[in-house]
């Protein structure tokens, strides 16, 4: 079994770095992918002489881990490709020719030859001195130096291109690869769709978001009622029974729902265009596979990508913690035993998650002990449902949650290698703690880079990056287990 734990480990581990660190530097991929399993190798190989039941020591599993990390990043850093190449510019400006490079041979210029002397006119000197403009099948790269703070830049030349061009093009200024930001103008295909009936628009979306939460409904009280006992023969011939199931469906509805809710007032206040939350039902399972909400216009800046971004998880898990504490509150402590595990709601250790233990033994007091497993409440499931999605939406990798805010707070570059490193922890952590290898394979086909801000170079003040700090502290606490010294204090 470890045997094969660690193929497909090493397999996933090569196509992250393949997928998405080749491209930007020229260290050797199997190398890189030598580097990063070097800690499972070793974890392995204590496994093979010692055996299973003797845990390998702290620093046989913290230093080679730190060590690799470091190496990795001094090998990632020291290949890392010049500014100017062109595949490592078409991965940061999201152009097509990046997928396609025989299509530089013939480029479709967004703007007539005769037109180039107004862009120009564009950038005044004092303000961004353009020097090169680079013509891509469907966007116009203007390259030069920034002479003054990036978000008045950012503003005065929209303003001159919104002049001379009306609403052809949006403006996108993004990070170069040699920390010198560069303006993009895309096509704006959104201009012509602005006249459209939005109030018919809007109504279709409220049906189908109304229709989706009520399927949502009968889905997860069905599985509600299913956790609560009830079994499938029995609600068959007396479908009454399926009330037994709404506190695990109202509560798990609830915190998924003000998740999304988060998002979009957010996106409303930034006068983002989005969708009303749609709920995804599915007759097993969990009931639902969550809930989601289609942004249908550009982010303007990294502020509203962040304020957006981490507005979900905090409503989210606002609403988890009442009912958490309700729930583990009327939960039933049992013995521990073989069959206890993380997914396990009859059977669930508090100490496999730093703040589950915290809040047990708030709701539980004396009662929960070191040899104490939990028989979750129906609201309890719910609730702590609410903390593993939280804690999925809070990593920092690609399109997730977290990935747009640490994207907000380092920018485009920094975030892709966070987004790398935390796949790939996650995937070491995997290797000791098995419930997180579906976690682990979930983040692989989810993209590093993210799309954009339309002002993607302003830095965010003081106090959105301790709030965003503050977030990726709770994603820590969520997932790491109690430590020992911990579990001492708590008496559990």
């Amino acid at each position: 079994m470890a045997f094969w734990f660690l193929l497909l480990l090493g397999l996933a581990t090569y196509l992250i770095v393949q997928r998405s660190v080749a491209h930007i530097t020229r260290t050797p991929v199997w190398l890189l992918w030598l580097v990063l399993m070097t800690p499972a190798l070793i974890l392995s190989g204590w496994t093979l002489i010692y055996g299973v039941k003797q845990p390998p020591p702290p620093g046989l599993i913290i230093w080679p881990l730190v060590v690799s990390l470091l190496l990795y990043w001094f090998l990632f850093l020291s290949g890392r490709r010049v500014p100017g190449d062109a595949q490592t510019q078409g991965q940061m400006t999201g152009s097509p020719s990046a997928n396609n490079p025989t299509s530089e041979a013939s480029p479709v210029r967004p703007i007539e030859p005769a037109e180039e002397t107004n862009l120009r006119n564009c950038f005044p000197w004092s303000v961004y001195y353009l020097q090169n403009i680079e013509y891509r099948p469907q966007a116009v790269i203007c390259r030069g130096q920034l002479r003054t703070k990036a978000n008045q830049a950012y503003h005065q030349i929209k303003t001159n291109i919104e002049e001379q061009f009306g609403d052809r093009f949006l403006v996108i200024f993004q990070e170069g690869m040699n920390d010198k930001p560069f303006f993009v103008l895309v096509p704006n295909s959104q201009a012509a769709k602005q006249n459209t009936n939005r109030a018919s628009e809007n109504l279709t979306q409220a049906a189908v978001a109304l229709s989706l939460l009520l399927l949502t409904l009968f889905t997860t009280t069905l599985i509600g009622s299913q956790i609560a006992g009830v079994e499938l023969t029995k609600l068959k011939s007396d479908l009454t029974l399926l009330t037994n199931g709404l506190p695990y469906a109202l509560g798990l509805i609830t915190i998924l729902g003000i998740h999304e809710l988060g998002h979009y007032f957010t996106a409303r206040f930034h006068k983002i265009r989005s969708t009303l939350p749609y709920f995804i039902p599915v007759p097993f399972f969990l009931g639902t596979f969550g809930a989601f909400i289609q942004m249908r216009s550009p982010i303007p800046h990294r502020k509203a990508l962040f304020d957006v971004s981490i507005a979900g998880p905090i409503a989210g898990f606002i609403a988890t913690l009442p009912l958490l504490i309700w729930g583990l509150a009327h939960s039933e402590v049992v013995p521990l035993s073989e069959k206890m595990g993380l997914l396990n709601p009859n059977a669930l250790n508090p100490k496999y998650s730093i703040l589950l233990a915290l809040l047990s033994k708030l709701a539980l007091g004396s009662e929960l002990t070191a040899q104490s497993a939990l028989n979750l409440h129906p609201v309890a499931v719910a609730g702590f449902l609410g903390l593993i999605v939280t804690a999925l939406n809070l990593m920092p990798v690609g399109q997730l949650d977290g990935g747009h805010i640490v994207h907000a707070m380092f920018g485009q570059r920094t975030a892709v290698i966070i987004g790398q490193i935390a796949r790939l922890l996650l995937l070491m952590l995997s290797f000791i703690r098995r419930e997180f290898l579906l976690w682990a394979i979930l983040l692989l086909f989810i993209p590093l880079i993210d799309e954009p801000a339309l002002n993607d170079v302003t830095e965010l003040d003081n106090g959105r990056d301790i709030l965003g700090l503050s977030a990726i502290a709770l994603l820590l606490i969520i997932i790491l287990p109690l430590p020992q010294f911990l579990a001492r204090v708590l008496q559990i």
